[in-house]
């Protein structure tokens, strides 16, 4: 993913013209080309006299108390503030660094816009800043210049690196030598860890070329195209970190599985009058692969569980419960992902539960209905998130139940994963996104179902499908609720994110783009995120794009939509093709629209609310828990 310019497009009346027409040229531009003119050490190290004479940059003087304490600037735009709180929730993920506001008279890190995109290297000051400039607001970025003040130099300076890329001196920037110099092991320690061409902190290969060429070429050559990736930190960026800091244990993440392992990940299995949960490699009826390993040379040797509905009675049931977890955060929220299979009835059900506990001699438990899936099956696997709002030790419940109807196959899950953040609002499954990327020339457009974030706007994501790379776009639609919604639309940020389908969501490297609207921003009919009935035109688009699979139930009157505004560089093909973000040729987005209102004033944004949702009735069965395997 790829810094670049924001993209202003019209939509007006008539399908021909409604469709996104960028005005603004679109730009790729690195950290080194944001900086460019700023003579920042390296391309974006604010180093002082002192600092280029040290010994060790990783000595424990410069290293950071946890948690981190950090301080939000006035001058930061709102969106850059938005983004910098999911970098922040990144580490608390991945790493074992947390984060938090500052108290008054302490030493902390000082985010501010300022010319570029910059930071010193370890902890140096009391109020150490930290620029988040133009074009610098993406999560990659800000990740970026969060390791240098962390105490990380950039990744091609190691002392190894020459038996891993060759610079080419002959096309660097006259004046510019002395970015690549390499440092020594007593400044820049890898910690034990493996040149990481992954990394976020490697340059481009492109990196202060004078225009003759590449500076950085890759002895691998199938790394030639990946080094410089701003997506996310990497796994060895994760490990390197941790190891400096002293410690492994992530701030929110709780649990994952994937069945690889025959102890389930400590889950335990019972069942109410059927063959229950099975581990299995493929079912007769689908799956015929697990999601882990789905589309890859090792497809077929992976496992998941399966729930047959072929047989047995309705109201046949069986449960798969992980261990016991115990929230940390101040935040009781959590979020629980996991991909699903349904190839049973239209009636089944597969009924997501917690059960909290009082204390460790409490059996039973009390349990609550998260969710619920059920209605007509398909031939593919699915994503699904369940927002969940446990206080005290808990564990989620997977129950599956046979319904009435005639069913050839049951229900399927692979790759849980339990982290303590916010659930993505809305989850757009793209099939065969490989085959829209093919004929970007007769489908030049993708349009996702219309939404509603959860204080009511709604909205809708357009995705440009270009030869070498696409990019995605918002507008507001108009929906239910505009007549008591305030207008214009104050400062949500919508985050797109193009999800990494990796199995373990510690180890994912998605890409992401965020946008906030400013009720101030004048448009082509006045202000430009106004209630689409006044600024906007009517929807001549199709209802839903022939890749979207779920239906988009819209408003029974014709729809209007405001202009949209995205970036016209997302992500590359070759960027997709790093990582797993195809998988049986589908693509997930995960998409969001948060009040980020609040951080004019604020530090930090309140805690999410549960979203509210509806049932249908499941049986009441005695619940004596899961006391029999």
């Amino acid at each position: 993913m790829h810094p670049c310019v924001f993209l202003l497009v019209s939509l007006a009346c008539g399908l021909a013209s409604s469709l996104p027409h960028p005005i603004v040229k679109d730009e790729d531009i690195d950290i080194t080309e944001i900086n460019k003119g700023l003579d920042l050490f390296e391309g974006d190290i604010k180093v002082a006299a002192k600092t280029r004479r040290r010994r060790s940059i990783r000595s424990e003087p410069h290293r950071w108390p946890l948690p981190i304490p950090y301080y939000l600037d006035w001058s930061l735009d709102i969106n850059a503030k938005g983004v910098i709180l999911r970098a922040l929730d990144q580490f608390r993920l991945k790493t074992c660094i947390d984060f938090r506001p500052r108290r008054w008279g302490e030493q902390h890190i000082a985010l501010k816009k300022d010319t570029g995109c910059w930071s010193h290297v370890g902890k140096e000051k009391w109020k150490q800043d930290l620029s988040i400039g133009p074009n610098c607001d993406t999560v990659a970025t800000v990740e970026h210049e969060l390791m240098h003040a962390l105490g990380f130099w950039h990744e091609q300076s190691r002392y190894d690196r020459d038996n891993y890329i060759t610079i080419n001196w002959e096309n660097i920037e006259a004046g510019k030598e002395h970015n690549f110099k390499i440092r020594t092991n007593d400044t820049n320690s890898t910690m034990d860890t493996p040149y990481d061409y992954f990394s976020v902190m490697h340059y481009s290969k492109d990196a202060f070329t004078n225009g003759n060429g590449s500076t950085i070429i890759t002895k691998l050559p199938e790394f030639q195209d990946v080094i410089g990736q701003r997506l996310d930190m990497s796994h060895y960026d994760v490990e390197e970190l941790n190891k400096f800091y002293g410690c492994n244990e992530s701030i929110s993440f709780l649990d994952h599985c994937s069945f690889d392992d025959e102890s389930l990940c400590e889950m335990s299995v019972c069942s109410r009058r059927s063959r229950g949960w099975r581990r299995v490699s493929r079912a007769k009826r689908g799956p015929h692969s697990d999601h882990t390993y789905l589309g890859t040379g090792s497809q077929g040797t992976g496992f998941f569980m399966h729930f047959s509905t072929k047989r047995g009675t309705v109201g046949d049931s069986a449960r798969l419960q992980t261990r016991r977890m115990t929230p940390r955060r101040s935040c009781k929220i959590q979020c629980l992902e996991f991909f699903y299979y349904h190839s049973g009835s239209w009636s089944d059900q597969l009924n997501i539960w917690i059960r909290e506990f009082d204390d460790v001699d409490d059996i039973i438990g009390t349990r609550r209905l998260m969710s619920q899936i059920q209605g007509s099956p398909a031939d593919y696997w699915k994503l699904h998130h369940v927002p969940l709002n446990a206080t005290k030790t808990f564990q989620v419940e997977f129950e599956a139940r046979k319904g009435a109807g005639a069913s050839s196959g049951g229900f399927s899950v692979d790759d849980i994963n339990l982290s303590e953040t916010e659930c993505p609002h809305h989850t757009w499954q793209i099939r065969n996104f490989e085959e829209a990327l093919k004929n970007s020339v007769q489908t030049p457009f993708l349009f996702s179902p219309k939404y509603y974030s959860i204080d009511g706007y709604r909205f809708q994501i357009m995705l440009q499908m270009m030869e070498d790379h696409f990019g995605a776009f918002v507008r507001l639609v108009s929906g239910t609720n505009d007549d008591k919604l305030q207008w214009p639309c104050p400062w949500r940020q919508v985050t797109i994110l193009a999800l990494d389908q990796n199995a373990h969501i510690q180890h994912r490297m998605s890409g992401q783009i965020s946008l906030t609207t400013d009720p101030t921003e004048l448009g082509r009919k006045g202000f430009f995120w106004d209630n689409p009935r006044h600024v906007g035109a009517s929807d001549e688009t199709p209802e839903r794009d022939y890749a979207t699979p779920e239906r988009d139930y819209a408003t029974p009157e014709r729809d209007y939509v405001t202009d949209g505004r995205g970036y016209g560089l997302f992500m590359t093909h070759k960027e997709l093709r790093s990582r797993e973000f195809l998988k049986g040729g589908d693509m997930f987005f995960l998409i969001s629209m948060h009040d980020i209102s609040s951080l004019e004033h604020s530090q930090s944004l309140p805690c999410p609310n549960m979203p509210q949702q509806t049932f249908t009735a499941v049986s009441q069965d005695p619940d004596q828990g899961c006391l029999s395997t």
